[in-house]
C-alpha cells in the first residue's frame, strides 16, 4: 500500500524519540533492476525531515545503491515488503505499474474482533487536515479507496482475527481506515485503534507479507513473499 505520509501523529510530538531498529535489511529479492527488503516495524521508509530522523529503510538501500529510487512506500509502523529501484529507468516502469494497478500487494493483519469471512470496503478518503497525518472517510469530497479483505482465522482465546487485506487503490493509510470504519480496527494501530495499547505487542499488527508483478524489462512473473512476525 503506498502511503504518502510517513511519519505516526506521535512523531510530531515533542515526546517522540525515534529509535529504528539497528539489525541489517533483509534482501527478499534482488535483480539487475529492482530491490525488495523486508522492512522491520519502526524503521521509517524513507528519511524525515529532522536530522534525527534520517535513518530510513531508503538511506540504508542507498548505501548499497547510490543510484536507488523509491517505488512505494509503508507507514513506519508497518512490516514487510518494500521495493525500490535501482535506477531511474526501473523508477519510471514500476511507477506505471503501479499506476495502472499492475501489482498485487497483499497484507496480513490482526483486527479487533471477529470479522465477517470476505467483504469489500469502498468508501472515499480525504486527509483529516486538523489531525495530520491521520485520514477519515469523506464521501463528499474525498478519493476512491477501495479494499478487500478475507478472514483466515479468529482467536477464540482472543479479542481479534487474523485477515488478509488487499488494497485495489492505494490511499494514505488506506487499510487501517478501512479496517476502523468497519468497526475492526488494527490491532496496535496508535492511530486509529481506540486503546492501542490493549494489544500484547510493542507494535501495530499489519505486515505487507505478498507482491506480485511482472519485471518489466525481462518480462519474468515475480511472486514474493516474507513470514508474517506476529
Amino acid at each position: 500500500m503506498r502511503e504518502i505520509f510517513i511519519t505516526a501523529i506521535c512523531m510530531s510530538s515533542a515526546h517522540f524519540i525515534y529509535q529504528p531498529p539497528l539489525d541489517p535489511l533483509e534482501t527478499v529479492y534482488e535483480d539487475a533492476d529492482l530491490i525488495v527488503i523486508d522492512k522491520p516495524a519502526g524503521l521509517l521508509s524513507v528519511m524525515g525531515r529532522l536530522p534525527q530522523h534520517q535513518d530510513s529503510a531508503y538511506l540504508r538501500v542507498l548505501k548499497q545503491y547510490p543510484h536507488a529510487k523509491v517505488t512505494h512506500r509503508l507507514d513506519m509502523a508497518t512490516s514487510g515488503l518494500l521495493l525500490f529501484a535501482k535506477h531511474r529507468q526501473a523508477e519510471i516502469a514500476m511507477g506505471k505499474i503501479f499506476q495502472t494497478r499492475k501489482i498485487k500487494k497483499h497484507y496480513v493483519a490482526l483486527v479487533q474482533g471477529k470479522i465477517a469471512d470476505s467483504g469489500c470496503v469502498e468508501v472515499p478518503l480525504i486527509t483529516d487536515w486538523p489531525n495530520r497525518p491521520k485520514q477519515k472517510v469523506d464521501f463528499e469530497q474525498g478519493k476512491q479507496a477501495k479494499t478487500l479483505y478475507q478472514l483466515l482465522d479468529d482467536h477464540p482465546e482472543h479479542p481479534y482475527s487474523r485477515v488478509l487485506l488487499e488494497p485495489v487503490t492505494g490511499r494514505s493509510h488506506q487499510l487501517r481506515v478501512h479496517m476502523q470504519h468497519l468497526g475492526h480496527p488494527i490491532m496496535g494501530d496508535k492511530l486509529y485503534h481506540p486503546d492501542p495499547f490493549a494489544f500484547s505487542l510493542a507494535r501495530m499488527a499489519l505486515h505487507a507479507h505478498a507482491l506480485t508483478f511482472t519485471q518489466p524489462f525481462t518480462g519474468v512473473d515475480v511472486h514474493l513473499e516474507t513470514e508474517v512476525p506476529f
